[in-house]
């Protein structure tokens, strides 16, 4: 660190600081690699959210350093150069009306895995169905599959790691099907965060089920070019329209369900298609559904192309905060799904490697993890389940209480995630012996610390 940073707590945060470095790996957290001006109160909520303390550029964020920390933060509000990430004008939106605490865990992920396995497996069987026959210009009611997204809805309600578990594995060859249902289940994962109404989380369901509809429409090979034409590219765009279309000729298919299809391309700063809808112009439920199909579309991307690392999807989404999407809804989505989802394998601090098994939805950087690999990246015979969060509780008690030393009880810590298929494990077969047996319950780490 150079004499020109400071360390700051996060609580002592203030605008217009430049924040040059965290009190953990970049990676870690949705932040840029490069630093970046605090620009508002929900980043410094954000930051708070993953760090105990910053290193501010004391040259960037206030002109000299100070001797008191107070007035740091005074200086950095007063002489902070206002910066934005583009030259337009930042886009207004209202604020959003969030409701915490509104859902909570009903049923044990064991439990809820069973129900949601045999809806998942129906879902997609009635999907395709409905999709087919759509797309060949019948007309086919799509009540059961309105009942059918309640029920997925009531899923994620009780445990939302169950559905959010069916849709890590890839299925390369069901993209048409397989997409819109994981984007629904992150949809309905965030508007489960934000605490929606079971209604509005219906509406969003069955919209993001049925947002794709049109493509069935369009030549295969389009769909499958990556590298698309300007003209090439004008095609595509159509299937939104053509879903929209269909979907108006559809018995028991409501407008708000439309209104979702018709605005999940738009963008807020009026970019997206095929209306280029600015702001709050776009309703609140297809903003959501931008989001999560973004985010859905790169970690689980359409071919042969790899899959990006949730956390890079995360920072990604983070960097068209403000541009592309409304700033305080990406924060949201972050803090809804964490760096780390379901099913992401990830390297502990100690060098073995784990499958994150269930979230810890009050500590997300602190999930549930099952170790597959030591340190030397060896399979294990025994795969050993580590809560990371009660891990870090009793250990902190230790040095709270004095008995230990904070070095002498090896917190363990997420170091990053992997890119999925890294050291060939099966992160399925995982999952299944997860939910069907129990896991030896003493981490290996503390045997490799000795």
């Amino acid at each position: 660190m150079g004499a020109k940073q400071l360390k700051v707590d996060v609580n002592d945060l203030t605008i217009g600081m430049f924040v040059a470095g965290l009190d953990r790996p970049w990676a870690q957290t949705p932040f840029p690699l490069n630093g970046f001006y605090i620009r508002d109160a929900e980043e410094i909520r954000l930051l708070k959210t993953y760090c105990r303390y910053v290193y501010i550029d004391m040259v960037k964020g206030s002109g000299r350093v100070a001797v008191q920390l107070k007035n740091i933060a005074h200086e950095a509000v007063q002489r902070a150069p206002r910066v934005s990430r583009t030259s337009k004008a930042r886009i207004e939106v209202a604020p959003l009306k969030i409701r915490r605490g509104v859902y909570s865990l009903e049923v044990p992920l064991k439990t809820e895995f069973l129900f949601a396995r045999r809806l998942h497996d129906t879902l997609l069987l009635i999907l395709a169905d409905v999709l087919q026959q759509l797309s060949s210009g019948h007309i086919v009611p799509t009540r059961e599959l309105h009942r059918l997204a309640g029920e997925m809805v009531g899923s994620v309600l009780r445990n939302p790691d169950a559905f959010t578990w069916l849709c890590r594995i890839r299925e390369l060859n069901q993209h048409l099907l397989s997409h819109p249902l994981r984007a629904a289940v992150w949809a309905i994962s965030f508007g489960r965060h934000m605490g929606l109404v079971k209604k509005e989380l219906d509406t969003l369901a069955l919209g993001m089920l049925l947002k794709d509809v049109g493509k069935a429409r369009l030549d295969p090979a389009l769909l499958n070019n990556l590298q698309r034409t300007a003209a090439e590219e004008r095609q595509y765009e159509q299937f939104v329209e053509l879903s929209a279309e269909i979907l108006r000729r559809t018995p028991d298919v409501e407008p708000r369900v439309i209104a979702v299809v018709k605005s999940h391309c738009e963008r807020v700063n009026g970019s997206g298609f095929p209306l280029q809808l600015k702001g709050d112009r776009i309703p609140l439920l297809g903003k959501i559904a931008a989001i999560v199909t973004f985010y859905d579309e790169i970690i689980h991307p359409h071919g042969e192309l790899s899959p990006m690392r949730p956390s890079k999807a995360v920072a990604q989404l983070y960097e068209s905060r403000d541009k592309e999407f409304q700033e305080e809804l990406v924060v949201e989505f972050i803090r809804a799904i964490g760096l780390y989802p379901t099913g992401t394998l990830v390297e502990l601090n100690s060098g073995e490697v784990a499958v994150v098994v269930e979230q810890n939805f009050e500590r997300r950087l602190k999930p549930k993890v099952v170790v597959v690999m030591d340190a030397h990246k060896n399979n294990l015979a025994h795969t050993v389940f580590i809560d990371l969060a009660a891990d870090d509780r009793e250990k902190q008690a230790l040095v709270d209480s004095g008995k230990k030393h904070l070095l002498e009880v090896a917190k363990i810590e997420i170091v990053q995630d992997l890119e999925p298929g890294s050291y060939g494990i099966d992160i399925a077969q995982v999952r299944d012996n997860y939910l069907s047996a129990e896991t030896k319950r003493k981490s290996l780490f503390s045997f490799l610390k000795k």
